[in-house]
């Protein structure tokens, strides 16, 4: 039999199940949107493009729609036009819960019931209608809740993997609460659906209907340990409440946007894992091994340099060697190790923790644990100057700033992991295209004569930016001093959204970058602190974590 799919918590199942459907909700994340692209524009938002994909793939011949916004409005149109579907229906709910709603929103389920029975051949069955009210399940021990809108499946299932205390789905459509509580008897069927209509339109709100003060109580649990706040690309209906919630929410909060595909999940495991660790830093357990030799390596796999570094028993630096990454983490990680070992004169057998992190962390099978570059890079930074509040690290893959308590932990950090933009191989690729080696470039700009803008943050048209630069004959610090400014204006961008405060560190390699590092000082309107052993410090921070792991 044919699945029934549905979208929205304000979609009448109890009714659907007792004209015999078999009713699923429709959230799953594709690969890509291959088909959807084909048919709609490109801007409508990654969910409507995943139900678009979900039904050109052949997957769903039954589909009841709500009109929620306008890009599942447009999805309708689309696929009334298509010819794909068995049966499609969207339902016209108000966005109010008054009379006038309710009294329209009777109408609407009395005409879905009509359509729907004529479609499968089947009659209003109360008794299976009764029967399809469960009452709510909702966690009552510490836990994380997910919130915001519609968090597709494999996602959930991330968030769910990664975290250090059960996870409630209370995004849009999850928290749906029509259906719990059980019918009145003695009613005739326009009386059943006058009272279905008051029970789908007073459930908890979404955040289209107009009043929708009562999503307080989502987060006003005593129990809520931590809040996953998620978006979908092009929706604002939830940018609104999380801007509201981040000034209000007295716990820790995360904000995650994803475009609705599987490969927009992989890219946000990182802040999920930094998110758990800085919640419960010792979820994976506390001490575990017992001393050895008395020597602890921890080894920063990024996707410029692989960077090691080995502490002694008393936590001081032996060995710090930075090396090129090459074509895979794995082999690169073992080089580097090899040569840490080397320079301090020690044999692997001598360590007896390994801690690994960085963009490759997890394809290195020879550690004792994984930690994220953010919770390595906040530690290895307070290690090396206890008084620093906000650490900034502009690297290969990503640009990151961290926010720091006065014990070194994590209170805040924001990513920039979407596109090149504002990272090391922006700079890289630009120096590329102006035929300068990355140490060359770190000195240009110092002494710009002209203050050049380079408008375009993307990696594409800013290369096409500086090459017509060239053409018209500007000078290269002039240019390279455009660069400069354009990756410092974002980084201080991130900085403002994590609350940055002094003392501030710039860790990573780009930290040598002495242009750049003028240039952002003047944006954040502060000095940073430079260490000698800035792009040490994310593999500083995993080996003073694998201390931590053993018995003194």
């Amino acid at each position: 039999m044919n699945k029934t799919f549905y979208i929205c918590k304000y979609t009448p199942i109890e009714l659907l199940e007792a004209l015999g459907a078999d009713c699923k909700n429709l959230n799953e994340m594709p690969e890509g949107f291959e088909l959807a692209d084909q048919l709609a524009h490109p801007n409508i938002c990654g969910f409507g493009k995943a139900l678009l994909e979900a039904v050109m793939c052949g997957r769903v011949k039954e589909l009841v729609l709500v009109n929620c916004c306008d890009t599942i409005r447009s999805v309708y149109d689309v696929l009334e036009d298509s010819g794909r579907l068995d049966f499609l229906y969207m339902i016209d709910i108000l966005h109010s819960g008054g009379a006038c709603s309710r009294e329209q929103t009777a109408l609407q389920l009395k005409s879905l019931a009509k359509a729907y029975g004529a479609y499968k051949g089947t009659a209003f069955n109360e008794e299976a209608f009764r029967s399809a009210f469960h009452a709510s399940r909702k966690i009552k021990t510490p836990h994380i809740s997910v919130l915001g809108a519609r968090m597709g499946t494999e996602l959930f299932q991330m968030v769910e993997k990664t975290m250090p205390y059960p996870v409630e789905n209370d995004t849009c459509v999850h928290n749906r609460t029509a259906g719990t509580a059980q019918p009145p008897e003695n009613m005739d069927f326009d009386e059943l659906m006058d009272w279905y209509a008051g029970e789908l339109l007073g459930q908890m709100p979404c955040m289209r209907m107009m009043d929708h003060t009562g999503r307080k109580q989502l987060y006003n649990d005593p129990d809520l340990k931590g809040i996953v706040y998620h978006t979908v690309k092009f929706c604002d209906f939830y940018s609104f409440e999380y801007a509201d919630l981040k000034q209000h929410a007295d716990m820790p909060l995360l904000k995650i946007e994803s475009d609705y595909t599987v490969q927009s999940s992989g890219q946000l495991l990182t802040r999920l894992e930094a998110f758990a660790e800085s919640i419960n830093p010792n979820k994976d357990g506390g001490k575990e091994k017992k001393m050895g030799k008395g020597y602890f390596a921890g080894i920063d796999s990024g996707s410029t340099s692989t960077d090691v570094v080995i502490l002694d028993k008393n936590k001081e630096i032996v060995s710090g060697i930075i090396l090129p990454t090459g074509a895979g983490a794995a082999i690169g990680a073992e080089r580097a190790l090899e040569e840490a070992l080397k320079d301090a004169g020690l044999c692997r057998e001598d360590i007896d923790a390994l801690v690994t992190t960085g963009y490759g962390r997890t394809a290195i099978q020879d550690g004792d644990k994984s930690i994220t570059e953010i919770t390595c890079h906040a530690r290895g930074a307070h290690y090396l100057d206890p008084e620093v509040r906000t650490v900034v690290d502009i690297g290969g893959q990503d640009s990151k700033v961290i926010r720091l308590d006065q014990d070194g932990a994590v209170v805040n950090f924001v990513m920039n992991d979407k596109c090149a933009a504002g990272t090391g191989r922006f700079l890289e690729m630009m120096a590329r295209t102006m035929e300068m080696s990355l140490d060359e470039m770190s000195l240009t700009g110092l002494n710009y004569k002209e203050d050049i803008t380079i408008s375009s943050m993307c990696t594409v048209f800013a290369e096409s930016e500086v090459v017509s630069l060239i053409a018209q004959n500007k000078e290269t610090d002039d240019i390279v001093h455009g660069l400069n400014k354009a990756v410092a204006a974002k980084t201080a961008a991130l900085s403002k959204r994590v609350g940055g405060e002094e003392k501030y560190m710039m860790t990573g390699g780009v930290s040598k970058n002495k242009g750049l590092v003028k240039t952002l000082e003047e944006k954040l309107g502060t000095s940073l602190v430079i260490s000698e052993k800035a792009q040490l410090c994310g593999a500083l921070g995993a080996a003073l974590f694998a201390a931590d792991m053993v018995e003194r």
